[in-house]
């Protein structure tokens, strides 16, 4: 008790210099409950940050239909895949852009790049409406504009996010070969 005394009248009379004798102080180890409510919320935080937009891709598919028009295209070249697989991958690229932005705001990443934020922001609603307007609209034209729009806010996602968490910048790969793969469909579909 005494020594914690002295330390705080040093620390708040007198400066203190680098030739002054430097005090010390111990962090105590969070106890186990401390660690299980972290740990609880960091699960909680970490289910949100991929559910949010695993919902909204679920619920785009839904809303966008069957694709019959997608499923009825007259010489559709064999690489374009089929539906199943087709929105499995937009599942899995939502869930990996979801798990991306919570492993850079674990880490205070969204102040530190404050432009992280709308950036992906504004990919999170690309996605979203790319399958409206080509499937259900038919409007190629448009949807290869935010196709490239998309493909370049997930590269300065990836580069800004890899500045905080090289992780959470090697997890948007995934998610850039497929907009890549997507861009490409979506080109083909304006000349067929």
């Amino acid at each position: 008790m005494a020594t914690q005394e002295i330390r705080q009248r040093i620390t708040k009379d007198e400066p203190t210099t680098a030739s002054s004798t430097t005090t010390t102080t111990s962090k105590t180890p969070p106890t186990k409950p401390n660690k299980m409510a972290m740990a609880k919320k960091g699960l909680k935080s970490l289910s949100i940050a991929i559910s949010i937009p695993t919902i909204l891709t679920i619920l785009t598919i839904y809303l966008s239909g069957s694709n019959q028009r997608y499923e009825s295209l007259q010489n559709k070249p064999l690489w374009f895949p089929p539906t199943w697989a087709f929105n499995f991958l937009c599942l899995i690229s939502s869930c990996c852009m979801g798990l991306s932005s919570w492993l850079v705001w674990a880490e205070g990443g969204f102040h530190k790049q404050p432009n992280a934020l709308p950036l992906c922001a504004a990919q999170l609603g690309l996605s979203l409406c790319w399958k409206p307007i080509v499937l259900l609209m038919g409007s190629n034209y448009l949807g290869l504009v935010v196709c490239v729009a998309e493909f370049g806010a997930l590269v300065g996602c990836s580069r800004m996010f890899r500045d905080v968490n090289p992780i959470a910048g090697d997890l948007l790969k995934p998610c850039l070969a497929w907009v890549a793969y997507l861009t490409i469909i979506n080109y083909k579909l304006v000349y067929l």
